[in-house]
Order: structure tokens, then C-alpha cells, then sequence
């Protein structure tokens, strides 16, 4: 079989690149607003996990894709409702399972990144047991070494790990890595 993993992610990427930038940019405006994660938690995508953050407390809700009570819960933590459903929409159009802020730590200052998991149908028939697409968003260029993977920093040339996976190049501010975690 000549498709390596790096093919079909950097196609995927890049066939998908307009959705995953809409998710993207909206899902960290809508974040900075207020916190919050969407996970879809079955294949058929009909059921949303809502993970709602606030000062003293996560709340977690599930929901059925078209269930009325979605809107009352967006509107009740003070979440964008019409921004919210069009990002879940959005999600559901590219088989994207979660979506993600995560806190990262270089050279002992905290970053922020977007995490994406995708279970892209290409990816099921390629490998022989579940594996997710994990993309990250950094808000700045990265440094990758000659074989595209994530480093530290330039000057130490030490693979970083974020959740204890090695992520490759797709651009200076994407990059990917397959697992079998979602999250």
C-alpha cells in the first residue's frame, strides 16, 4: 500500500481546509467568550457532548443533535446560540468528534492551542483498529525538525508531546498526529 498516514492527513487537511479554519477561528472566539468543549459522542453523529466551564464548576450535558433543550442550555451559560449551532453544524459536516482549548507549556510559559479530533471515513479503511485525526491550532509558527515533527523550541531541538503524542507539520501553525484517543 503506497498512502502513509502523512498523505492522507495532509489531503484530508488540506480538502477539509476552509471547514477546519471556519471551526477553528469561530470555536476561539466563541471560547474566549465563554469556556466551553463539544464532543460528539456517537459514530452516526446525533449526540453532542456540551462541557460548559465556569469559575467554580464544568457542567456536562448531552444532547440529541436536534433537541430543542441545546438552545436553552447556550442561552442559560450566556453562549452565542446561533454561533454555537452553526459551529456544531460545522463539526458535523467533516465528521469533527471534539473540539478543544488546551494549555500547553513552553520554555515555562503557558500557551493555548486548539485541539480537533476527526474520524474521517479515509482513516477507518486505512488503519485496522479506531484511530482519530488529531489537528492543533497554535496561535503563532511552531518549530518542526527536518522530519516535520513538533519540537520544544529552536534552540533544544526535543520533540514536544501534547498529550503524549508526537504531532507532525502540516503548515507553521497546524499540525497533526493520529491516535486512538479522541481526546
Amino acid at each position: 500500500m503506497s498512502c502513509s498516514p502523512r498523505i492522507i492527513s495532509t489531503n484530508y487537511y488540506e480538502q477539509h481546509k476552509l471547514v477546519l479554519d471556519r471551526i477553528e477561528e469561530s470555536y476561539a472566539k466563541l471560547y474566549q467568550e465563554n469556556p466551553f468543549t463539544i464532543a460528539f459522542t456517537d459514530k452516526d453523529f446525533e449526540t453532542i457532548s456540551l462541557e460548559i466551564i465556569t469559575d467554580s464548576l464544568t457542567y456536562i450535558y448531552e444532547f440529541g443533535i436536534n433537541e430543542k433543550r441545546i438552545k436553552d442550555s447556550l442561552y442559560k451559560y450566556q453562549l452565542n446560540v446561533p454561533e454555537t449551532l452553526e459551529l456544531i453544524r460545522e463539526m458535523r459536516s467533516i465528521r469533527c468528534t471534539w473540539v478543544n482549548n488546551f494549555d500547553h507549556y513552553v520554555d515555562g510559559k503557558k500557551k493555548s492551542l486548539i485541539f480537533m479530533s476527526i474520524k474521517p471515513a479515509g482513516l477507518n479503511s486505512f488503519f485496522s483498529k479506531k484511530r482519530y485525526y488529531i489537528l492543533t491550532y497554535f496561535s503563532q509558527p511552531q518549530y518542526y525538525d527536518q522530519q516535520g515533527r513538533l519540537l520544544d523550541n529552536r534552540k533544544q531541538r526535543q520533540l514536544q508531546r501534547l498529550n503524549g503524542e508526537i504531532f507532525r507539520r502540516i503548515n507553521d501553525k497546524v499540525s497533526y498526529t493520529i491516535s486512538s484517543n479522541y481526546r
